[in-house]
C-alpha cells in the first residue's frame, strides 16, 4: 500500500472524529465525491495484514449506526469487497485476520431492526394475473374460466415473509451464508445508490467466488486463494440479482464474465435456483453489449401494456363482418360485368338524397329497384354505335349494370354507419 494512500486513510480517520454534529449531513454528501478516499480505503480492506483495517472498519461501523442516509449508503458500497476477504480468509482458517471484519459484518446484520427494536420481517408481494401491474395487463391475457376456485382466488395477494432474523453474536460455518445472504439483500435494495466502484466490486467478487478452487480459476488468472470457497443457493441468487443490475448500468463486460462464473459453478453444485435465474438472465439480454452504458445510471426497459382497455377503430363487429360478406359477394359479378362491357363507357350516376327504411333483400326491394331503373333509362343517352344498336347486347348490359348500382344505393342506403 502506498504511502499517498494511508496518508488519505488516516486524514478520512481524523477528520470524522472532530466533525460537529451540525456539520454531517454536509460532510456526509461530500463524501461521495472523494473518489480518491473510497479507492484507498479499497485497498485496505483488501489487505489484511493492514494495520488500518481495525479502524477503518470501527469507522464504517459508525457510519452505519449513525442514522445519517448518506453515511449509511457509504458503507454499504464496501459490503461486496467485505464479504469477498471474509470469505477468502475463512477459507485459508486464517480467522486471526477476519476479526474485524467479522464484527464489522455481525454489527450491520444486528443493526437492521425497526424502531420498536424487534427483528425485521421482510414482506415481498408476488404479482397476480387478475390485476394489472408494470408487467402485463389482465385484458391482453384473454378471459379465464370462471370456476368456483378462480372465483375464491379473484383479488388474493400472495405475500411472501422474510424473517424474522435472529440477531447472531459470531458467525460460524452453520449460519454464515445466511448472514451473508441478507446483507446482499440489503445491499441490491439500495443498488441504484451504488457508484460505479462497487458495481465493478460486486462482479469480481461474485466471479473469484465462483472459481477459486476449479479448473476455471486458471483460465481467469486469479491469485492468493486456490482452495474452493462453500456457497449457498440463495447467496448466488443475490449476486445474480446485483450482476443483473450492472449489466445495465456501465458494466457490460464483467457482468458478462461474473454470470457466466457463476453459471458455471451452479451447474456444478447443481444448484436449481440460481441455474435459473442466471439462465433466464442469460436469455433476455440483447446480443450485442448496449452502447454509451456508461454515460450514466440506466434502468432496465419493461415494455408496459395501457391501463385502460381500449377498443380499436378496425375491431371485428358483426357489421363489419357482414359488410364484409356483401363485398366478397360482389366482387365477381362486378368483375364479369366490366370483362363483358369492354370498351363502351358506361355514365356514372351519382344518387343522392335517398330517403328509405331498410329492406331485406326480397321481392319488395328487387321491384324497387326495377321501376328505378326504368325511370332512369327514359333519361339516360342510349348508346351512338350503330353496331351496338343493332344488336341491342351493351344497351341490356348496361341496363343490368345500372340496376346492380341502384340496388347497392338503396340497400346502403337503409343501413347504418358508424
Amino acid at each position: 500500500m502506498l504511502a499517498v494512500d494511508t496518508g488519505v486513510v488516516e486524514e478520512w480517520l481524523s477528520e470524522f472524529k472532530t466533525l460537529p454534529e451540525a456539520s454531517i449531513s454536509s460532510y456526509a454528501t461530500s463524501l461521495k465525491d472523494k473518489t480518491a478516499l473510497i479507492s484507498s480505503l479499497y485497498k485496505v480492506i483488501q489487505e489484511p495484514q493492514c494495520e488500518l483495517l481495525e479502524p477503518v472498519c470501527h469507522q464504517l461501523f459508525e457510519f452505519y449506526r449513525s442514522g445519517e442516509e448518506q453515511l449509511l449508503r457509504f458503507t454499504q458500497q464496501f459490503l461486496p469487497e467485505l464479504m469477498w476477504c471474509y470469505l477468502a480468509v475463512s477459507a485459508n482458517r486464517d480467522l486471526q485476520s477476519s476479526g474485524c471484519i467479522e464484527a464489522l459484518l455481525l454489527g450491520v446484520y444486528n443493526l437492521i431492526i425497526d424502531k420498536e427494536g424487534h427483528n425485521k420481517v421482510l414482506s415481498f408481494t408476488i404479482p397476480s394475473l387478475s390485476k394489472p401491474s408494470v408487467y402485463h395487463e389482465p385484458s391482453s391475457i384473454g378471459s379465464m374460466a370462471l370456476t368456483e376456485g378462480a372465483l375464491s382466488q379473484h383479488g388474493l395477494s400472495r405475500v411472501v415473509y422474510s424473517g424474522p432474523h435472529p440477531q447472531r453474536e459470531m458467525l460460524t460455518a452453520q449460519n454464515r451464508f445466511e448472514v451473508l445472504s441478507f446483507l446482499l439483500l440489503c445491499y441490491n435494495a439500495a443498488l441504484s445508490y451504488m457508484p460505479a466502484m462497487s458495481l465493478q466490486s460486486l462482479c469480481q467478487i461474485s466471479s473469484r467466488i465462483c472459481v477459486c478452487g476449479y479448473p476455471r480459476q486458471q483460465v481467469r488468472k486469479y491469485k492468493g486463494v486456490n482452495c474452493r470457497i462453500p456457497v449457498s443457493s440463495e447467496f448466488m441468487v443475490q449476486m445474480l440479482t446485483g450482476i443483473y443490475y450492472a449489466f445495465y448500468n456501465g458494466e457490460w463486460d464483467l457482468a458478462r464474465k461474473a454470470m457466466d462464473d457463476v453459471l458455471y459453478r451452479a451447474q456444478l453444485e447443481l444448484y436449481p435456483e440460481p441455474l435459473l435465474v442466471a439462465n433466464a438472465i442469460k436469455a433476455s439480454l440483447p446480443q450485442v453489449a448496449m452502447n454509451s452504458t456508461k454515460e450514466g445510471a440506466r434502468c432496465i426497459q419493461v415494455e408496459i401494456t395501457p391501463t385502460s382497455s381500449r377498443i380499436s377503430r378496425n375491431a371485428v363487429t358483426s357489421m363489419s363482418i357482414r359488410g364484409h360478406r356483401w363485398k366478397r359477394h360482389e366482387q365477381p359479378e362486378n368483375g364479369n360485368d366490366a370483362t363483358e362491357l369492354g370498351n363502351f363507357i358506361i355514365p356514372e350516376i351519382s344518387v343522392t338524397n335517398v330517403a328509405g327504411e331498410r329492406t331485406g333483400n326480397g321481392e319488395k326491394s328487387r321491384a324497387l329497384a326495377e321501376n328505378d331503373v326504368q325511370h332512369l333509362q327514359g333519361v339516360q343517352e342510349t348508346a351512338t354505335d350503330p353496331r351496338t344498336d343493332s344488336k341491342g347486347m351493351p344497351e341490356i348490359r348496361r341496363q343490368k349494370s345500372v340496376r346492380k348500382m341502384m340496388e347497392d344505393g338503396i340497400n346502403s342506403s337503409g343501413r347504418v354507419q358508424f
